[in-house]
């Protein structure tokens, strides 16, 4: 197993070097997000393959990681080639502290790194004689529902802003009513689920750092902070008044 994973880690320091070779070419680094969330698509099903686990665990936990992965993966393929050239503000702001392309190597094979430790649950999946287990259906069940919920918040924000009158207002519609970020809480659960469906797995509990680095990542680092910061920027007083009554991440009642 340790030597799958291995080998995973080295693929992915290739696929992302790739990229970023791609991204130097193009003057475009966006596409490092995309190549990001397919990354599991990629390691769960090789894993899947060459792991001597129970066949409906493994398959179980590697439609369900792909599901994510290529819906997340396509989703943002679209969005970065729909603003192509323009670059996501994220890399716009790291090459005003970065010069040069070195240090975006650098921190390409970092996220390498990280989509192999988001690949843990389907290699530990792969790698279990057991049939699925009681709080592994538990825990997969709750993916399928994050995943639902996850299109449909995406879904919603895609319907509101089609609507030209639309433009400038504030989405507090459907799932947006409950929570500024929707997408992102169930995102979480997403990974959540993964690690509950993978604590019964000898050394599952390493998974536990896949929802805790995703929950890092969407409140801290480059979620909520930045697409707020945007939305500001963009709607001024309507936002904050939507910041003053609504919920940043977990779905619940409106304040008065």
């Amino acid at each position: 197993m340790i030597t799958w994973m291995l080998i995973g880690l080295a693929l992915m320091f290739v696929v992302f070097a790739v990229v970023w070779a791609i991204g130097v070419k193009i003057r475009n680094y966006s596409f490092l997000d995309v190549i990001w969330s397919y990354g599991v698509a990629i390691l769960a099903p090789i894993y899947a393959f060459v792991g001597p686990g129970h066949p409906e665990r493994k398959w179980a936990f590697t439609v369900l990681g792909v599901a994510w992965s290529l819906r997340l993966g396509t989703y943002l393929f679209f969005r970065v080639l729909k603003h192509h050239p323009q670059e996501d503000v994220r890399y716009e702001g790291l090459r005003q502290r970065w010069h040069g392309s070195g240090m975006f190597l650098v921190f390409h094979e970092l996220q390498a790194v990280v989509v192999v430790i988001f690949s843990l649950p389907f290699l530990l999946a792969a790698w279990r004689m057991m049939p699925l287990q009681i709080v592994e259906m538990i825990g997969l069940g709750l993916v399928l529902i994050a995943l639902l919920g996850e299109s449909l918040a995406d879904r919603q924000m895609k319907h509101f802003k089609s609507d030209p009158a639309h433009k400038g207002i504030v989405c507090a519609i459907g799932l947006w009513r409950y929570s500024r970020h929707p997408n992102y809480f169930f995102e979480f659960l997403v990974w959540v689920g993964f690690a509950v469906a993978s604590l019964d797995t000898p050394h599952g509990w390493v998974t536990l750092l896949c929802p805790l680095l995703m929950y890092y990542f969407l409140t801290q680092v480059t979620g909520i902070p930045l697409t707020e910061e945007y939305a500001l920027k963009s709607k001024g007083d309507a936002y904050r008044e939507y910041q003053r009554t609504t919920s940043a991440f977990i779905p619940w009642f409106r304040k008065a």
